[in-house]
């Protein structure tokens, strides 16, 4: 073991060395498979003989390993049996003897163990974790407390069900009353301690934890044993809300320490308790309103305390909407003194923000767009004034209006003054708007008492317009203002200020160029009642080819990878123009292509800022669906050697984009042959290893399913087929890529004639059929059916009713009535998107027409089949699912990371196999049969005559007339 644990040490210590990072990695992914890996690590890990960046690194690997292999998707453990126990055995102990670093990591793997196991599975972890608290060591608690915080925390976002409620009642019932006692411990231990510095950083540690706890187990309900202490919880939480101890500060103005989070906790627990539990908490909320509002009006200007501030603010914005709360702030003098005192010197600008502006321009824009995570003074500020106003409205606005024109006024007189001007104009859309932003429209409801065009016009265009003067900060209110109530302003303002806008572009200055890149694109993404867009694409293509060149340059000023990818604004803003100059690209296409493969080559070699390469590759994805169609073999020799190149140097968050981006290329030209370039990537992407990356799946079936019509004759005689199949059979395995593996096989089966896959077809029924008995699904049994309608329409290729009851009966005889009458018949109805009843309806109209063993076998079966037919013409489908509407859905809501994102603009467009029918199906099912009857000689005719009830009949015959 000792010399395992040596070599896996020594490349864990190669995987921090950029130099010799990937080997190390993929040699690690070898390791992994062997037995007991996990616990290797969990060794290396534990050991104070290898170094600390070693054993974090092996906590990190673990962390890694856990998420990937403990579970499958049905929820069944990968890892062996004793291997499991060992590890839930294990853990808990080490954690708690671990340094702080390592025990995040270790943590995070306890929650995704917990995810899956917790409790029912590990029944015993409470009562191990309350077993190991000591009410006077802290050091000794952290590690315990920071194991119960990664399992509890999972509660927060989850919506209420019986299993979460017996799960928090399981740790309630064991956890409940020992963590409350453990508070009077610390308690005692802070007060003994208050000159100890080591100690009291200790304490507070643990302190911090413990107010993490309680959100925790109060984030649903509050726990009885905290109801019936609820005085003294509240009086504990405003003795360290008003704490202080000079060893507890920190030198350094930016940075919070433990006093800082203590309070910043327990002031996300009292906005808690107040938004939730008011009926128990309402006695307590008095004496915390005073003492916030003495803090806020004392406390410094210091960056280290932003996250306080902000969350004290957010505080008292739950109690001002409370009715019972909000008359303490409703006096005209006291609301002015909550301006001046508390808003204001909140909303400013300081001087870190100016240095921000300067110095990481692009982090001055993320935490200043609304919606951003960020906790600042600002925000906080601003939500705080927008409840007084939504409360009082009338004399709000008219204390704000107040403190603006007193600003304002600063300005005229000199121009040096124009942070007052800045204020003035962050005061006044603080109250202008009303509701919440969205991020696709922006504010869409305003304060009637102000007029959003005025105050534009008067104070804030001039600054657009003029060349210079204008210090950059107000350019940008400026153009935030614009970006902020662009659904307020109308079509033709847009006309008149777009121009302006496009202009910023060529500013010289980081943050106005970007705004402008945010609001131009928001602008071109606006569309009116109507669903039209508030900018005509007419007015945006001309400007198109410079525009893009010149974002293009801002984007590759600085060649670095890092620097590239940094300002996700400006990629966003080329894929919207893309996207509304659709096929105007075509003029230009080289220029645009070029552009394209110069940054795909450079990030690649780093990816590091997801949202960059997600826009990347929905603007590449625009480009390939209005360029490629005009020229198809061009678009596919250029982009395939960097595409192939992202392949060949394993870049992981790159795949899937990959993928569906050839997908795209090889769909704009359907009718060629496989380019031999592409014929090569056939067998690469077969390969298991690239199915075992859950975010390539989706994409990778797509690839796939756009190669094989192409590429049929090259697969044939590379005897592809059957790994094909194999992947199909290892999709079907599990819930989650069921529908991607029936989306493979119906590839197959409409780009191979039935000669080819007959030898095939008898495991392909029977992997489903076996698959349909042992976990039978919704999804699975509508796949099967419209799988089944797939094959009995299409007799263009080969294929037929007959042909796949051929293929059931030679799985097991007279199983094909079974299914039939159980499944593919009641489900059939159920099918909702369009085009699966169309397919179905035709399927079921050539049994009638063309079946033998219909005709002769199944005589029964021959009228439920028709009365099927007549049921899906005549009775409204089920409402259409939404993914039938392709909707360019927006993105600031999409979750990133290494999984699956797809790309919106080259969304698989649904095509139709039958276009033949044409509109009317009733007519074209009474066409079909009328002509099948005189072929067969009166067959269809006779059959209805004695296989019908007389209402069945006489709707058929209404077809047929």
């Amino acid at each position: 073991m000792a010399d395992g644990l040596g070599a896996v040490a020594q490349l864990l210590e190669a995987s921090l060395d950029p130099r010799s990072n990937k080997q190390a990695e993929l040699a690690l992914r070898q390791e992994e498979k062997k037995p007991g890996f996990s616990l290797s690590l969990l060794h290396i890990t534990a050991s104070a003989s290898f170094p600390y960046n070693t054993r974090l690194a092996s906590a990190l690997c673990f962390k890694n390993f856990i998420k990937r292999n403990w579970t499958d998707e049905d929820g069944n453990y990968k890892l062996q049996l004793d291997e499991v126990t060992t590890i839930k055995q294990e853990l808990i102990s080490l954690m708690v003897s671990v340094p702080a670093g390592i025990q995040t990591q270790l943590g995070e793997a306890v929650s995704v163990i917990a995810d899956s196991d917790f409790w029912e599975r590990w029944d015993n972890l409470v009562d191990d974790l309350v077993s190991r608290l000591q009410p006077n060591n802290p050091s000794a608690n952290i590690g315990v407390l920071q194991v119960a915080h990664s399992i509890f925390k999972r509660w927060r976002p989850l919506f209420q069900s019986n299993e979460l409620y017996t799960e928090i009642n399981h740790v309630l019932e064991r956890f409940g009353t020992p963590f409350l006692s453990l508070f009077e411990g610390l308690d005692a231990y802070i007060e003994e301690n208050k000159s100890n510095k080591e100690n009291l950083v200790v304490g507070f540690t643990q302190f911090n934890l413990m107010i993490k706890l309680l959100y925790d187990l109060s984030c649903h309900d509050l726990p009885p044993m905290f109801e019936e202490n609820i005085s003294g919880i509240a009086s504990l939480l405003l003795k360290y809300l008003t704490y202080d101890n000079q060893l507890l500060h920190t030198d350094d103005d930016t940075e919070a320490g433990q006093l800082e989070f203590a309070r910043a906790g327990i002031f996300e627990v009292l906005t808690l308790y107040v938004q939730k539990y008011m009926d128990v908490f309402q006695p307590q909320v008095g004496q915390f309103v005073g003492s916030s509002w003495s803090f806020l009006t004392t406390i410094g200007q210091e960056t280290k305390y932003d996250i306080l501030v902000s969350k004290a603010l957010q505080f008292l914005t739950s109690v001002a909407g409370m009715p019972e709360h909000a008359s303490v702030f409703q006096a005209e003098g006291t609301l002015s003194q909550i301006i001046e005192k508390v808003i204001l010197p909140n909303v400013s600008l300081r001087e870190s923000d100016e240095e921000l502006f300067e110095d990481e321009p692009i982090e001055f824009i993320r935490r200043d767009l609304e919606g951003s995570d960020s906790e600042t003074r600002r925000r906080a500020a601003t939500d705080f004034l927008r409840r007084l106003a939504e409360k009082f409205e009338e004399s709000v606005t008219k204390v704000v209006l107040q403190y603006t024109e007193h600003y304002l006024a600063e300005y005229a007189k000199d121009a040096s003054n124009w942070k007052a001007k800045d204020t003035a104009t962050y005061l006044y859309s603080a109250i202008a708007a009303k509701g919440t932003a969205t991020a696709s429209h922006g504010v869409t409801s305003t304060n009637p008492l102000v007029s959003i065009t005025d105050f534009f016009q008067k104070h804030l265009a001039a600054d657009l317009v003029s060349q210079d003067g204008a210090h950059p900060i107000l350019k940008v209110d400026a153009i935030k203002y614009l970006y902020l109530f662009r659904s307020i302003i109308t079509k033709e303002q847009w006309q008149e200020v777009l121009p302006l806008l496009v202009n910023h572009l060529a500013s010289s200055n980081y943050v106005v160029y970007t705004y402008a890149a945010i609001a131009v694109e928001r602008a071109l993404y606006l569309t009116d009642a109507q669903g039209q867009p508030i900018i005509a694409p007419a007015g945006i293509t001309p400007l198109a080819k410079d525009l893009l060149e010149h974002i293009f340059q801002l984007i590759q000023k600085d060649p670095v990878p890092q620097k590239v990818q940094e300002n996700e604004f400006l990629m966003k803003c080329v894929m919207r123009v893309l996207i509304v100059i659709k096929d105007g690209v075509v003029s230009f296409t080289d220029n645009i292509l070029q552009h394209l493969i110069n940054i795909t080559q450079i990030i690649s070699s780093n990816p590091s800022n997801p949202r960059f390469y997600y826009f990347h590759f929905e603007a590449m994805g625009a480009f390939i669906r209005f360029a490629a169609p005009a020229n198809p073999d061009k678009l596919e020799q250029s982009l395939y050697t960097p595409f192939a190149a992202v392949l060949q140097g394993d870049v992981q968050e790159f795949m899937p984009y990959i993928f569906q981006l050839f997908a795209a290329l090889l769909e704009a030209n359907p009718s060629a042959t496989l380019p031999s370039y592409y014929q090569n990537l056939i067998a690469p992407i077969l390969m298991p290893v690239m199915w075992e990356s859950k975010g390539n799946i989706p994409a990778l079936v797509r690839l796939l399913s756009s190669i094989i019509p192409r590429g049929s004759q090259y697969i044939l005689e590379n005897n592809q087929i059957m790994p094909i199949l194999g992947i199909f059979q290892k999709l079907l395995s599990t819930k989650t890529n069921e529908s991607h593996g029936f989306d493979l096989l119906e590839s197959v089966v409409s780009s191979f004639p039935p000669t080819a896959l007959e030898a095939y077809f008898v495991s392909i029924m029977q992997i489903i059929l076996t698959r349909l008995q042992s976990s039978k699904t919704e999804n699975l049994t509508l796949r099967f059916v419209r799988f089944y309608h797939f094959i009995c329409a299409h007799d263009n290729k080969g294929y037929s009713a007959d042909f796949f009851i051929q293929a059931t009966e030679n799985v097991q005889a007279g199983l094909f009535t079974s299914i039939y009458l159980s499944i593919i018949l009641p489900e059939t109805q159920k099918l909702a998107r369009p085009l699966d009843r169309k397919t179905a309806v035709i399927s079921l109209a050539k049994t009638l027409a063309n079946s033998e063993a219909f005709a002769n076998k199944y005589k029964k079966g021959w009228g439920f089949t028709c009365e099927a037919l007549l049921k899906l013409l005549e009775l409204p489908p089920l409402p259409v699912s939404k993914d039938d509407i392709i909707a360019e859905h927006d993105v600031e809501d999409m979750a990133f990371g290494v999984g699956f994102t797809a790309l919106n603009t080259v969304r698989a467009q649904p095509k139709d196999p039958w276009p033949e029918t044409g509109a009317d199906l009733k007519a074209w099912v009474g066409q079909y049969l009328k002509e099948a009857d005189k072929t067969h000689g009166g067959r269809v005719s006779a059959f209805a005559q004695e296989r019908l009830g007389d209402e069945a009949r006489a709707v058929l015959g209404s077809y047929i007339a």
